[in-house]
């Protein structure tokens, strides 16, 4: 059977905020759900049955074991839309996408909403390995002599608390302490990346003067704009900033040319042309390909360098060159990270070493790069990047009436996503 296309036809994102800020109280499933409800809301879904919902988040609870269901549940939806978890670090609700607009491809639905969020205000806190031990063997004692033989083992090392830290299990190093390995490697300096945060709040705060995320963003809890981005920031202010994760002279990473830790939820609505067009859907993007690839970081490659090789990957499959694109979107984890994968692409050596080509990729228009604002100024909840980047393309694509955009995600564990969309 022949594939079709899949299609963007909507998508709305919660305003993204600072952690332990404005959303302090709102659980994780309360974002994702009311963010799911104002795209039902928008495209006029209520009471239907959509053929599937994925959704993810990062940093997750056991009590969220079934999230995206429980979510779909709390929305007017008909209850029997089916829903699904999944997770790919900060690539997760572009991975959603992929697969949503993969079964669509391939028929197997007509429609779905595909997105993600997370929430550093709704830590799972979790108890120490031997005090959970202690405590199911408690609950599953028999009488009160065992229970008090076990009680009696109780130490107050057993009431340490853990908490969730974004470092990788392997190496024991901040995502921000491995980027400084990347800086020194590539060679990038501190100017460079303040000059990069600078242009993302520069293009942000323009994109909101020109009301390009009117219909994108909902108003939650009295909020309409994010609350990390800066008008009135600038280079000076950028370098007086300390360094966040190397504290010694060799130290360039801030919190200004960092994506902060952020609190938000974003989704995506997917359709078929014949859905799309009997519903009276705009068809804003088709989704073309999507690739994953990863790298050892554990053995010396540098964590968030995997993009390189997605990104060169998909190209080669559609036959497409760097240059492409009228719109890349670049995630912006740290600028670093951004300027690494740029030099990377230009780099004669890692083509050919890495990439397995002939020749570098080359470079990339620069005033074609977020041109939205990125996630240094916009933000990043983890979970809800991949959603926020597709649905801002495809009204990109939509509005100039041609062309293609890239879209391209570092993630922990040393993965990466890339992905293509294209003006109808």
């Amino acid at each position: 059977m022949k594939t079709r296309p899949a299609y963007i036809v909507g998508s709305i994102r919660t305003p993204f905020v600072k952690s332990m800020t404005d959303y302090s109280d709102i659980t994780l499933q309360e974002l994702m759900t009311a963010t799911l409800q104002a795209l039902v809301t928008k495209m006029h879904l209520d009471g239907q049955v959509l053929g599937d919902v994925a959704l993810g988040a990062i940093i997750n609870s056991s009590a969220n074991w079934n999230l995206a269901r429980e979510c779909v549940l709390g929305t007017t939806l008909d209850p029997h839309t089916p829903a699904y978890n999944l997770q790919r670090a900060c690539g997760t609700s572009l991975e959603a996408a992929r697969q949503i607009a993969l079964k669509i491809s391939n028929y197997q639905i007509e429609n779905g909403m595909a997105g993600g969020c997370d929430s550093n205000s709704d830590l799972p806190v979790l108890v120490s390995r031997s005090l959970t031990k202690k405590l199911l063997a408690l609950h599953h004692a028999k009488n009160f002599m065992s229970k008090l033989k076990i009680v009696s083992t109780f130490r107050p090392s057993d009431f340490n608390l853990v908490y969730p830290a974004v470092t990788e299990p392997r190496t024991h190093l901040s995502m921000g302490e491995h980027c400084e390995k990347m800086v020194k490697e590539w060679h990038i300096t501190r100017q460079a990346q303040d000059e990069l945060a600078l242009k993302s709040h520069q293009n942000g705060v323009k994109a909101y003067d020109q009301g390009f995320y009117d219909d994108l963003i909902f108003k939650f809890v009295g909020l309409t704009r994010d609350g990390i981005l800066r008008a009135d920031t600038s280079l000076e202010k950028l370098a007086k900033l300390k360094t966040a994760f190397d504290f010694t002279d060799q130290g360039t990473l801030t919190a200004g040319n960092s994506s902060p830790l952020t609190d938000g939820a974003a989704t995506v609505f997917l359709a078929s042309e014949d859905y799309a067009k009997t519903h009276h859907y705009p068809l804003l993007a088709r989704f073309v390909d999507a690739e994953a690839a990863a790298v050892d970081f554990v053995h010396g490659e540098g964590l968030l360098m995997a993009p390189t090789i997605a990104v060169s990957n998909l190209l080669k499959r559609n036959h497409l060159s760097l240059q492409d694109f009228d719109f890349y979107e670049i995630h912006e984890a740290f600028a670093e990270q951004v300027l690494c994968n740029l030099k990377a692409w230009e780099s004669e050596q890692y083509c050919k070493q890495v990439l397995h080509r002939d020749a570098p990729l080359g470079s990339i228009d620069p005033t074609k790069m977020n041109i939205k604002g990125g996630s240094v100024a916009l933000g990043h909840p983890f979970g809800a990047t991949g959603a926020r980047i597709v649905g801002a393309l495809a009204k990109m694509l939509q509005q100039k009436g041609s062309g293609r955009g890239l879209i391209s995600i570092c993630t922990a564990g040393g993965m990466g996503v890339a992905a293509i969309l294209e003006a109808v």
